[in-house]
């Protein structure tokens, strides 16, 4: 994976600061309260949800299980069609072939459709370093970009932002990229949409190459499927000579029929849409119609290493809806930048670990960014696990054990910092193993109750700093039963 987000500290430190920033936090709970409840009235619609829920899971599943052959299949029909299609097993692979495609048509400039595939393998800043500009064109993502700034939402990467900060941006900033904002630019949603149409559409008309990635890749015909709600979409996949979509293996469905449960499914997760107004779809080239050249990069960066994951690889059905980020009471609080990723919230807290390792301090605390409520999973279009996978991870980061890391299998050291952690477990698993122990234990812990502290020390101070230790029983449950029930004198 990229190093875009090297430097940030692990997530509880980031949370930290996050949350103590009260205009974010505002930003924030309006908006992902205003798309969930859009969201749930929109799921309510359909009788047949938890069917297509369900429909959507196996569907994942089963192209998962068989991805040699679909992968395989893409590349041909691909081909078949026109296209050409490379293979990258990492960022640095990835990057290397999109630049030189496009120095090959002598181009210096790409517009490119909002992307989570090239913004996790840092495209961007890899095509300047080649002295090539890429420019966003998705409303939120050119926010992001003028602003200098990093994404924190899956589908509103400027979620973080209100309108006068927006607003300020544009002012300060769309000349140096291009066409200035207009002068006396206020606030106003329709102001601020129009500037942008009119600083992207310079762009459109001139740009020669087209960058993007894709939501669905249909095995059968090689086709790829971008839903957008603004129509840069269609314009960047339109108007250049050249069109180039870096693609994550997972995104591969079958056929049509089964991409027609996901064209249900993922526009009332995301945008609490019926349907998307924007869906385009392309196969290979067509003469006089679209690009005349196009490349697709299958790319790879660690998610072959996390479907060996019997439990982890359920994180690889995910078709990017964001609906976990809405409802997750961390993401609320502390907002997308703390977790260190193009993937934030939930599904980043399980996504970037596997695809990232767990070696680094942020990679290593983003199973704990959470509180395992579980909403993430009630609301999982394709009804990934989230929390079991979390408390699969945290085992891996306490541990260690057994995984595998780019496609070869090692056995991980448990990371720092938990040595407490598994002393304690250790300590548990021997108690809970005598039970003459564990009885003896409990009465002494419930004779001393009067002098419990009330917190914990040393490495305990940072569960018991945010919350009220339990008090201990007057008697443990076990010398209640015997007293109540379990004696031959015991109560009727």
């Amino acid at each position: 994976m990229s190093g875009t987000f090297v430097g940030m500290p692990a997530f509880p430190e980031a949370a930290r600061t996050a949350v103590r920033n009260p205009t974010l936090r505002g930003n924030l709970r309006h908006a992902t309260h205003t798309i969930r409840d859009k969201r749930a009235r929109a799921v309510a619609e359909l009788d047949d949800w938890a069917a297509l829920r369900e429909a959507g899971k196996r569907i994942k599943d089963h192209t998962l299980r068989h991805l040699d052959r679909y992968l395989v299949q893409v590349e041909e029909a691909v081909t078949a069609a026109g296209g050409t299609v490379h293979w990258a097993a990492d960022a640095e692979e990835a990057n290397a072939i999109v630049a030189r495609l496009v120095k090959e048509t002598g181009e210096r400039e790409v517009v490119k459709v909002k992307s989570m595939a090239t913004q996790e393998i840092g495209l961007n800043e890899a095509l300047e370093a080649e002295g090539i500009h890429a420019y966003e064109t998705d409303l939120a993502e050119l926010i992001v970009q003028l602003g200098n700034d990093r994404p924190s939402h899956i589908l509103v990467p400027a979620i973080h932002r209100n309108r006068g900060e927006i607003r300020d941006i544009f002012r300060s900033e769309m000349s140096e990229w291009g066409r200035p904002a207009p002068e006396g630019l206020t606030d106003t949603p329709a102001e601020l949409a129009e500037a942008a149409r009119l600083h992207l559409r310079e762009k459109f008309l001139r740009a020669k190459v087209g960058i993007s990635g894709a939501n669905f890749v249909v095995a059968e015909t090689g086709t790829l499927v971008v839903v957008e709600s603004e129509g840069n979409g269609r314009m960047c996949l339109t108007l250049p000579e050249t069109l180039i979509s870096v693609v994550g293996i997972e995104k591969i469905v079958p056929n049509w029929q089964d991409l027609e449960v996901f064209l249900q499914t993922l526009p009332r997760s995301s945008t609490a849409e019926r349907m998307n107004p924007y869906t385009s779809m392309w196969t290979g080239t067509t003469d006089e119609d679209g690009p005349g050249t196009f490349h697709l990069v299958l790319l790879d960066n660690g998610r072959t290493d996390t479907l060996a994951d019997e439990v982890g690889r359920q994180a690889l059905r995910c078709i990017r809806c964001s609906a976990c980020l809405n409802v997750c009471p961390v993401y609320e609080r502390a907002g997308g930048h703390a977790y260190g990723s193009v993937y934030p919230g939930p599904i980043g807290a399980i996504l970037s670990p596997q695809l990232r390792g767990t070696g680094s301090e942020i990679d290593a605390s983003l199973p704990y960014a959470s509180s395992l409520c579980g909403a993430c999973y009630e609301v999982c279009p394709v009804a990934i696990d989230i929390p079991e996978v979390l408390v699969h991870l945290r085992e891996r980061v306490v541990q260690g054990g057994p995984a595998v890391r780019r496609g070869n299998r090692v056995v991980l050291r448990p990371a720092k910092g938990h040595a407490a952690e598994r002393a304690a477990m250790r300590a548990a698993q021997w108690a809970f193993t005598h039970p003459g122990a564990l009885r003896a234990g409990q009465r002494l812990a419930s004779r001393t109750r009067r002098f419990h502290p009330r917190t914990l020390p040393g490495p305990g101070r940072a569960w018991s700093d945010t919350r009220d230790l339990p008090e201990v029983p007057a008697e443990p449950f076990r010398d209640w039963w015997q007293r109540t029930r379990g004696g031959k004198d015991g109560a009727e």
